[in-house]
């Protein structure tokens, strides 16, 4: 079929291109041309396959319609479905998605973030390593839109869009208190993430606040990349120490993937011996034996604001203060943790 331009539009219809550009750009209203004619305009264009030049777009209106989105790792299957929930919005609104992982490195994390800007994106989305302060306030300081997600800067003013991740451990550790576990371990992975920092504050206070004190010996931190070869020897010091070991709460669900075999590994029965609650969920969680009980993020709410507030800014629809939303989480119950 051959191809359909603006001129040829406007010739069929006779009237002008800029009419026919208002009408495709969604300008109809604001330009006050008539309901009628926006309709014509449209059923046409539809009936005839015309699809937009987007550079020539780009050039008329100085934006590219491209989102810049990067994350930690977008393997991880948490950040997966943030980006699916992001490329799904951002494309009802007629913008394209680039992604690009960080690795947890503020070195490459930076060098993304002006990659992305040479590139000339309309925003950025950043689930940041919380290493790269001097970029994010830069693009700040210059009105580049962006808008943080599950991370941000606590010092630093931003627009953001995290989970209460204190609450979420918080309410986990007493659900398990309530079941009469006692002795409850918490196992992470390195505290310079405020994530990290809140799950594990969110502990130690329902722990503190049951039994007045925190035994010390009951926090494990895992290195990032070393956890796997670290898990075994942590379980099996938590299981040695006095009066036992009956609850685990792990801040990831990654390190709950591993905590968990290597706790089959040892002969520890799930939950008679050991009771265990994951921070966010993995698909097998649902079959393993028994399910998992997991504190659940909103992972489509938080991709789906975070693509309507960074719109508003490029758009300039927001007012001057940056948005700060703090989405609840939901402990979902299931066998792991005993009656």
């Amino acid at each position: 079929m051959k191809k359909v331009y603006l001129k040829d539009i406007a010739k069929a219809l006779n009237l002008s291109k800029t009419t026919i550009s208002m009408v495709l750009n969604n300008r109809g209203d604001e330009n006050n041309i008539s309901r009628k004619t926006q309709q014509k305009i449209l059923e046409y264009a539809k009936k005839h396959n015309y699809v937009p030049n987007q550079l020539a777009r780009s050039l008329r209106t100085g934006k590219s319609e491209t989102i810049g989105l990067i994350m930690p790792n977008i393997s991880n299957l948490f950040y997966a479905e943030i980006a699916s929930y992001i490329e799904e919005k951002a494309e009802e609104q007629g913008y394209t998605v680039i992604f690009s992982s960080s690795h947890e490195n503020p070195k490459i994390e930076q060098k993304l973030i002006r990659s992305m800007v040479n590139r000339q994106v309309d925003g950025l989305i950043i689930a940041s390593t919380q290493g790269n302060l001097e970029d994010i306030r830069l693009l700040k300081n210059n009105n580049f839109p962006l808008v943080l997600i599950d991370r941000h800067y606590p010092e630093y003013s931003t627009n953001f869009i995290v989970v209460n991740n204190y609450e979420g451990t918080k309410n986990a550790t007493k659900h398990l208190i309530n079941l009469g576990r006692r002795k409850i371990a918490f196992i992470s992975v390195r505290l310079e993430l405020d994530a990290m920092r809140q799950r594990l504050l969110g502990y130690e206070d329902a722990m503190n606040e049951c039994f007045g004190n925190i035994e010390n010996k009951l926090i494990k931190i895992l290195d990032h990349k070393g956890y796997r070869k670290e898990m075994r020897p942590i379980l099996e010091e938590l299981l040695k120490l006095d009066q036992g070991l009956d609850a685990i709460v792990f801040a990831t669900h990654y390190l709950t993937a591993s905590g968990i075999g290597e706790l089959k590994n040892i002969g520890v029965k799930v939950p008679k011996e050991v009771a265990i609650v994951s921070f966010d969920e993995m698909s097998a969680f649902d079959i393993v034996d028994p399910p998992i009980t997991y504190i659940m993020q909103p992972s489509e709410e938080i991709g789906t604001l975070a693509v309507e507030v960074l719109l508003d800014v490029i758009n300039g629809k927001n007012n001057k203060e940056d948005q700060k939303v703090v989405l609840g989480t939901k402990l979902v119950v299931r066998k792991s943790c005993g009656t």
